[in-house]
């Protein structure tokens, strides 16, 4: 599953492989540079327990309060919202810093797939897991989201079935503690279904459409986890999460959590004047900003989140040709905004060229059709998008090749825009900048189609192949995270075959056969993954920029 995310300047931690922090240009010095491939480096400064004090406040900045608090929600698919509720919600799996996987026993005692035909896994949930209203978290809370997600019912506005489409039943265990779901199509990726960017939630929110929509938009409501929402201060822009009274685990060492709302160019300022205790540096200047301030430490590790451009494919568009998309990414130089936006940040820049892979994952290849502006100027012509005598902007019967990026509005996004409009400027398409407010990014603008490309970020975890579906499948009756209403049904059927194939290595192989097409189609245009250079109060432990590790918020803490 993929989360999104507008922006790119956070320090939260969205999920267990990714801190958003990526690079704006300037300059050749790399000697503050990171290695564009870390590996399985985690960097949050670790101590044991004893060394932290108890009590305190760790301060984070976001850009927006969330406009729905359920993540499985369209609305709530946010990967700001994900990182506000990580250390409140249960998940079945946590990852070491290499990315290998076991039971989050303070939620479940055991998963196991226990047969393969049919698919069937049993969870046995910890007898001391109840939500924070004081209800046991039982199997009927596992029940009702499988129901919510399986895409039956079209009035729950899921955001990703996740697989839940391909459950036959979920059936009570050995007593309410236990949940056997069966499975009528194989599906690779069930460990990521109450893991990674997936939480599991109670019964009361995922049991009818109503409150699934609705349910989460004005309060967090029963959550269980360490912390919990202790109070939202919309006047102020902060959230505040306390100690969970009923949390059953080891006593968090912090008291508060607090998330304010910052526009991202004061984020960085927040940090030098002790007013947030970690944030994401987006450029070279913010990185020596950062080294230059008493008191802040630079963690490093490879994110799992990538900018992109969304194309809007959707009849009546200006874009709705395949072919016009694929010229128009061909003429973007992915390189040239790679050197240009990460040089300083990273060692050798270089472009995602997958959908679906990161650069440090197993299976990633490049299937990119390349930067050629000469044969997307030549492909321009042959759709009948001509240049007018003495040059200009092409048209075609009467309407001018001018496209509308939308974006959150922030440097970063209008430096990598300004780029790809001097591309684009140059075969004769006209790019116009449009820059929008962090608050309702999604829901107004992006949801609702009102772009002909748009530029944010997606967040990625250990189950790419999970979100095959939710961006790339082409569903008109539901569109889950495929914003820009496009695809096929060649595209669609190698889905099915790639999440159907429990072998790991056949569903790799698969899995870049789809992005191959996902490319051909001109679905999205991959630009960019973000390196991760964290500014972190230095005598904050066990907090950073984790890698793939999944951080313990009970662990996290101020040193004596």
């Amino acid at each position: 599953m993929r989360i999104r995310s507008i922006g790119i300047k956070l320090a939260v931690p969205l999920v267990a492989v990714s801190i958003v922090a990526t690079g704006c240009g300037g300059g050749n010095d790399n000697s503050s540079a990171v290695a564009s491939d870390l590996g399985s480096t985690s960097d949050i400064n670790p101590h044991d327990v004893a060394d932290l004090r108890d009590g305190g406040n760790l301060r984070l900045a976001i850009s927006a309060l969330p406009s729905n608090w359920n993540t499985l929600q369209i609305d709530g698919n946010d990967a700001e919202v994900m990182g506000v509720e990580r250390s409140t919600m249960p998940r079945a799996f946590k990852s070491d810093a290499a990315g290998n996987l076991s039971v989050d026993t303070d939620y479940f005692t055991d998963v196991q797939l226990t047969n393969s035909n049919p698919e069937t896994v049993v969870y046995t949930i910890n007898p001391k897991a109840i939500w924070s209203d004081g209800t046991p978290i039982t199997w009927e809370d596992i029940s009702a989201q499988a129901n919510a997600l399986s895409g039956r019912n079209k009035a729950f506005q899921i955001n990703n079935t996740q697989g839940w489409d391909r459950v036959e039943k979920v059936e009570r265990g050995v007593d309410d503690r236990q949940a056997v779901v069966t499975f009528n199509k194989h599906f690779g990726e069930w460990r990521g279904q109450f893991a990674g960017n997936s939480f599991l939630y109670p019964k009361s929110v995922t049991g009818t459409p109503e409150a699934f929509n609705t349910g989460f938009v004005n309060a967090m409501g029963a959550s269980a986890g360490p912390f919990i929402v202790q109070s939202v201060d919309r006047g102020q822009g902060r959230i505040t999460l306390g100690r969970n009274p009923k949390w059953w685990g080891n006593t968090p060492k912090l008291d508060t959590i607090t998330f304010s709302v910052l526009d991202a160019q004061a984020m960085v300022p927040a940090l030098q004047n002790n007013e947030i205790d970690a944030v994401g540096l987006a450029s070279r200047d913010e990185l020596k900003s950062a080294q230059g301030t008493a008191g802040v430490a630079i963690r490093r590790a490879n994110s799992s989140q990538w900018s992109h451009l969304t194309f809007n494919g959707a009849p009546g568009s200006i874009l709705a040709d395949p072919a016009l998309r694929v010229a128009i990414s061909k003429a973007i130089d992915r390189q040239g905004i790679a050197t240009a936006m990460e040089n300083g940040l990273v060692i050798d820049p270089k472009p995602l060229n997958n959908h679906i892979y990161l650069t440090n994952q197993k299976g990633y290849q490049d299937n990119s059709l390349g930067f050629d502006p000469d044969a997307a100027a030549k492909e321009l012509d042959a759709l009948g998008w001509k240049v007018p005598p003495g040059g200009g902007t092409r048209e075609k019967d009467g309407r001018k090749l001018e496209i509308r990026d939308v974006m959150y509005n922030q440097d970063y996004w209008v430096q990598l825009a300004q780029i790809m409009q001097q591309n684009l400027d140059r075969i004769g398409v006209k790019l116009t900048i449009d820059t929008k407010p962090g608050q309702d990014f999604f829901p107004k603008y992006i949801k609702t189609g009102d772009f002909d490309v748009a530029q944010f970020v997606w967040v990625g975890d250990l189950f790419p192949l999970g979100s095959l579906d939710q961006i790339w499948g082409y569903h008109p009756d539901d569109w889950q995270g495929n914003y820009g209403h496009i695809g096929s049904e060649e595209i669609n059927n190698l889905i099915e075959q790639t999440v159907s194939e429990l072998d790991p290595q056949k569903a790799m192989e698969m899995a870049n056969q789809v992005d191959k097409k996902v490319f051909e189609e001109g679905h999205s245009l991959p630009l960019i993954q973000s390196p991760a250079n964290i500014g972190v109060r230095a005598n904050l432990a066990n907090y950073g920029a984790p890698g793939l590790l999944s951080l313990d918020y009970t662990k996290i803490g101020f040193l004596k």
